[in-house]
């Protein structure tokens, strides 16, 4: 057999190899959801891992911008975004006081000014309260009242903290120095005047406890799997016939050729 017949020969193997290669591929992208995009490296290492520990397979990808993404299997998008609900990730974004302060327009009235300031306080209190280790989340809400110079009685200040931990975080012990924080982070505001509001987050529980396991050719995967894992491997095994098929056909015609050569020589 010539050296160009044989290419001939060989080329639709390779072009259904390459189709066996783009269908796997297209099966298994096409089973991934994106769960959360424009993320930082360190959020979306934390975001993977806490799903890992919970059993629902995660992975980031780098997006073209240099942020990252975190894509799950399609059938645990739900159980995945309420494990991360749960955790309190992807974390509050808070303005900072630059952000806040930006000029824009005309100037501000002492009213807007003041707005700004109540707002770019709260952010900065509720931003350095989030970063206690076992906070999930948390906001803060300042009442400074605008008080009258004529009058002799002066409403007080006042704060108002919220807070979601984990589970099996001890708060009480926390309160204290969370309201002596926010009472030294305002002017004029005393410590009696600031109310901690604390709300446990429930208990995050295995994503594989709750899903049965099933086995599958020896392979033991949650029950919810196993259907799309016998889709691939009929696919793969559809293929693996196709090519076997093919490759002897090619071989009985190459056969044929040289038994055709000899004879043609004699």
């Amino acid at each position: 057999m010539s050296g160009s017949a044989a290419v001939t020969a060989a080329a639709p193997l390779r072009r259904l190899a390459g189709a066996a290669v783009l269908l796997c591929a297209l099966v298994l992208s096409g089973c991934q959801d994106d769960l959360y995009t424009n993320l930082a490296e360190r959020e979306a290492n934390s975001m993977v891992a806490t799903l890992q520990r919970n059993g629902i397979p995660a992975s980031r990808v780098l997006q073209e911008d240099g942020r990252m993404k975190v894509v799950v299997d399609s059938d645990r998008f739900a159980e995945a975004v309420g494990i991360l609900d749960d955790a309190g990730l992807p974390k509050q974004t808070f303005a900072s006081m630059g952000e806040v302060f930006q000029q824009e327009g005309f100037v501000a009235s002492p009213t807007q000014e003041r707005a700004k300031m109540l707002y770019a306080l709260s952010e900065e209190l509720s931003r350095t309260v989030s970063e206690i280790d076992g906070v999930l989340s948390a906001r803060i809400h300042i009442v400074l009242p605008g008080n009258d110079p004529l009058r002799r009685e002066t409403s007080p200040s006042s704060a108002s903290v919220f807070i979601r931990h984990e589970a099996g975080l001890k708060i009480d012990p926390l309160i204290p120095q969370i309201k002596t924080l926010v009472a030294n982070g305002i002017a004029g505001l005393s410590y009696d005047k600031v109310s901690v509001v604390s709300v446990a987050a429930p208990a995050a529980q295995s994503a594989s406890a709750i899903q049965p396991m099933a086995s599958f050719l020896g392979l033991w995967m949650l029950e919810s799997s196993v259907s799309r894992a016998m889709w691939m491997f009929g696919g793969l095994a559809i293929l693996a016939i196709a090519l076997g098929a093919l490759l002897v056909a090619l071989i009985w015609r190459q056969r044929g050729q040289r038994t055709y050569q000899l004879e043609t020589l004699r």
